[in-house]
């Protein structure tokens, strides 16, 4: 196998990882959500406490998020890139949660996402994830309009 080929099945993995934890968020299904973390993992979040250290940590953060999304949530992922390494990843992208009523906040936020991954034993696993809303510098206000 050469390594283009052990490459684009590594981004493919990796990709996957981030579809399937949309897809738990979506389904609120916490146990599939954490299972794509790592023990030690990191997450820094748009909303306080702002930063989560250890799975159990991320667990209780999305234990608190969950039951404000409503069942018809989705989640609209654009310009996912992928980058591997050996055993390491960093997976980047824009997202936003849609399936809401057109005037709902959280349908007219665009976000920002970098994710580090480490293959643990085979098993590639988040070890750091940075949810982020931009800002304009010269009003300290968030931006959520998607201009790229």
């Amino acid at each position: 196998m050469t390594t283009t080929t052990i490459t684009t099945r590594d981004e493919a993995e990796i990709k996957q990882i981030i579809v399937d934890t949309a897809n738990a968020i979506c389904a609120k299904d916490l146990d599939r959500i954490v299972s794509h973390y790592a023990t030690d993992v990191t997450f820094f979040d748009v909303k306080p406490p702002f930063q989560s250290k250890g799975v159990d940590a991320v667990r209780r953060m999305w234990e608190a998020c969950l039951p404000c999304f409503p069942d018809s949530l989705q989640i609209e992922t654009q310009d996912l890139k992928v980058i591997v390494s050996g055993d390491l990843a960093i997976a980047h992208w824009l997202g936003r949660f849609t399936g809401m009523a057109l005037d709902h906040p959280a349908m007219q936020t665009w976000l920002r996402f970098t994710t580090a991954l480490q293959r643990h034993q085979g098993k590639w696993q988040i070890v750091h994830e940075h949810g982020s809303v931009p800002f304009n510098p010269e009003t300290s206000q968030a931006v959520f309009a998607l201009e790229i």
